[in-house]
């Protein structure tokens, strides 16, 4: 495995005190929640309907402590496991954990569906008094679900059901994944390491890492297309008993969106694959290739591949907050300074990037693997971009400091494009910003085109489930290349290989339509970063307080406030035309670069 001492990173792990000395402490910690479940329930059940508002929010008040304990509990299980799924205890704790912590919450259970079944003028009296205004959009957001709840004691059985179901396989999935390792070149990789590969500029290495990764998933195809299908079904199970009309809606939901919105988002980006396969034609030609394969996607434009030390990605995203806002540089800077951070790529690690909100009584934490490219500070950027997020809300309390996934990605990619714009002022050079461009719009088409490309196979792949039952790997392979081909507009050629790399996706299985929001984010970012080109400072202060607001009302009217209109059907055509924007800027670069040792020039030069 590559050495992370090289890029400054191999020490920067994160301290988990804040939240508990031990394991041990995060036990007792539930041992009281559960007390206080049980006093809760003894004091309330039965009478949520009768309560006063200044009685309700005493209740709230206790029930929000109470999953506030939980919370912090569940956060150190998580977060102590992620830095070593191998580790047999760590798996356990969580495990533990879990059961508890769903054990206690079976006890509190009661709180919630009696609130959602409140006769809607007294509810509505409820939610408009002075009292209940900090959790005005939370007893809101409860009553969206009045449709589909189930009884109590229906509901208890699916929450102790899901521990020993979705939950565990998910997490099988998880460790089967981390486990994993690809043989290249006489090294053996973990998979954040393989597929970094595919951002190298040796199109051979990038064939042979594509070779590899694909042999690893083929070792674990079993395992893995048994997950999928018994995670599908499960879902089509709950889907079925709580009455959805359809596998979307109860993410739909979730993300406080409607589904004509979600149907528009999809509707507007698929009809625009035109300009992905564009932009691929173009990323062709740059490369000099007659084909581009699949794994040519994400090959750097140039000759060298920078590398960043640790301490240079800190300064170049705390100079870009900074640049925009001084709080949220400050802010951001304390995840560095007070280790809440885990930096290295090391054995067992969990893949990938996130940052956890944790609970509003500690801080969030910031997971990422590091390697030193241009797209490590882009990722420190955008998991950062979600922590400053995540640590202002805080102030919303536990029930409101959360958002709804859609609007969940809005600080991380503006976080993002804070840096990559810092980065294009401090370059000079026409083909290094080209090359600086090409980086942006690959991410741009990962996040919004092969973000919905994948919701459209996730779409396929949950209708198949139920209409034609147990799904072999051949024909999950077949939906995702057929969803896949699509969004290149013939542009790019899907090897075999690539009919299996469906088996590695987490989002499918932990979250079943989440990766919709990504377009949705990236999308409304492009949106606001233009009104702040615009506006200035004073957008600079709107969105800082678009943060602090955390989930506290309903996206639309958040993010109304800075001027964009999600109801408005052609929002996503605007957002898609700054895309279109981004490529026809890099075709204008290409024509600067220089053919047979001369620049090329315009037809007035």
């Amino acid at each position: 495995m590559p050495e992370n001492n090289a890029y400054g990173a191999a020490n920067v792990r994160w301290d988990l005190s804040d939240l508990y000395e031990d394991a041990e402490a995060a036990l007792t910690d539930l041992e009281q929640a559960a007390s206080e479940a049980s006093d809760f329930a003894e004091t309330y059940r039965s009478r949520v309907a009768e309560l006063g508002a200044p009685d309700l929010r005493d209740a709230i008040e206790r029930y929000e402590t109470i999953q506030e304990r939980i919370g912090r509990a569940s956060t150190y299980a998580y977060l102590h496991w992620s830095t070593n799924t191998n580790d047999a205890d760590r798996g356990a704790l969580l495990q533990r954990v879990r059961e508890e912590g769903n054990r206690i919450n079976q006890e509190l259970i009661f709180f919630e569906l009696e609130w959602i079944k409140v006769d809607e003028a007294r509810a509505e009296q409820l939610i408009n008094s002075e009292e209940l205004e900090p959790y005005r959009h939370y007893l809101e957001v409860e009553r969206l679900h009045r449709e589909y709840v189930l009884t109590e004691p229906e509901e208890k059985v699916l929450s102790e059901k899901s521990v020993t179901g979705s939950s565990a396989w998910t997490r099988y999935f998880d460790e089967t994944v981390g486990a994993m390792r690809f043989e290249l070149d006489g090294e053996e990789l973990n998979q954040q390491d393989i597929l970094s590969k595919l951002y190298e500029p040796e199109r051979e290495l990038r064939q042979r890492a594509a070779a590899s990764f694909t042999e690893g998933l083929l070792e674990e195809q079993r395992s893995l297309t048994y997950i999928f299908n018994t995670l599908l079904a499960d879902k089509a199970s709950n889907d079925r008993l709580r009455g959805y009309p359809h596998w979307l809606k109860g993410r739909n939901l979730s993300n406080e969106v409607d589904d004509e919105t979600v149907e528009a988002l999809i509707g507007a980006v698929t009809s625009r694959y035109d300009l992905s396969g564009r932009y691929y034609a173009l990323k062709r030609r740059l490369l000099g290739l007659e084909e581009m394969m699949d794994y040519d996607r994400y090959a750097p434009i140039g000759e060298a591949d920078t590398r960043y030390q640790w301490h240079e990605a800190r300064s170049l995203v705390l100079d870009s907050y900074g640049d925009f806002h001084e709080e949220m540089a400050s802010v951001a800077a304390r995840f560095f300074d007070e280790e809440w951070i885990d930096a290295p790529s090391v054995p067992g690690k969990r893949g990938g990037a996130f940052s956890h909100g944790a609970v509003p009584g500690a801080h969030p934490y910031v997971l990422m693997n590091f390697d030193g490219r241009v797209r490590d500070v882009q990722t420190l950027a955008h998991e950062l971009g979600h922590g400053v997020h995540q640590y202002l809300a805080r102030e919303q309390g536990l029930l409101q400091a959360g958002t709804p996934l859609t609007t969940a990605e809005t600080a991380s990619v503006f976080g993002e494009m804070l840096v990559f714009q810092r980065l294009m002022r401090l370059e000079d050079d026409p083909k290094n910003r080209l090359a600086m461009l090409i980086g942006k719009i690959d991410d741009t088409m990962a996040t919004v085109f092969r973000q919905v490309a994948m919701n459209r196979f996730e779409d396929r792949i949950h209708t198949a489930r139920r209409e034609e039952g147990e799904l072999k790997a051949a024909r999950l392979g077949e939906l995702w290349v057929e969803t896949q081909r699509a969004m290149f507009n013939g542009e790019v050629t899907l090897g075999d290989h690539y009919t299996h790399w469906w088996s590695y996706i987490p989002h499918f299985l932990h979250t079943p339509g989440y990766v919709y929001a990504y377009a949705f984010g990236e999308l409304l970012v492009l949106a606001l970063y233009a009104r702040y080109q615009e506006e200035g400072d004073d957008f600079a202060e709107q969105y800082v307080q678009l943060l602090r607001s955390g989930g506290s009302d309903w996206p639309h009217q958040l993010v109304g406030r800075l001027g964009v209109d999600l109801q408005d059907l052609e929002f996503w055509h605007e957002g898609l035309g700054a895309i279109e924007d981004l490529v026809a800027k890099a075709e204008r670069l290409e024509q600067q670069l220089p053919t047979n040792g001369q620049k090329k020039t315009s037809a007035s030069e």
